[in-house]
């Protein structure tokens, strides 16, 4: 399935994820997905993003690892079910966004936690989807900075002076 539109079915499903361990999963969900596009684009993305995708997945992996994993089916695993990124440009717009959002959902259940151990889990997640989401701003100030080259945009002086 392609990246982009498996980053809407993640962010609609953290938006309804509902209880604590609903919400946990879905956050795992993104982050394991978050390790999937950046593991693409690490291998076969543009060469200016191919670091920058390495610390990507090793920023989710991390995030990942905060948390328990989740019971699911394979099926259910949607970093598994990634095929095709096509537009890079697009899937890290959509995944900088579902960053976000997960950022902000842990926030709420750190804020509502009630024992210590899903306190700290949630700030050390919330800590790697910062982190990760950084990293994907990053990429896409890259992915501008390439297609500023390519299209041969340069400002140039006024004439006449």
């Amino acid at each position: 399935m392609d990246a982009v539109r498996l980053i809407g079915t993640s962010r609609r499903a953290l938006a309804g994820g509902g209880d604590t361990p609903g919400i946990m999963a879905e956050v795992w969900q993104a982050q394991a997905l978050a390790q999937a596009i950046g593991s693409r684009l690490a291998v076969s993305g543009p060469p200016e993003l191919r670091g920058e995708a390495l610390g990507l997945t090793e920023l989710a992996g991390r995030g990942c690892g905060v948390l328990d994993p989740p019971e699911l089916d394979p099926g259910d695993l949607r970093a598994a079910q990634l095929t095709e990124l096509d537009d890079a440009r697009r899937t890290l717009l959509g995944l900088g966004g579902l960053l976000g959002e997960v950022g902000m959902a842990l926030v709420v259940m750190a804020s509502a936690a009630a024992d210590e151990t899903t306190y700290w889990q949630c700030m050390e997640a919330i800590d790697a989807a910062d982190e990760s989401r950084d990293r994907v701003l990053g990429m896409l100030r890259k992915l501008a900075a390439r297609e500023e080259i390519l299209s041969g945009d340069t400002e140039d002086s006024p004439s006449g002076v």
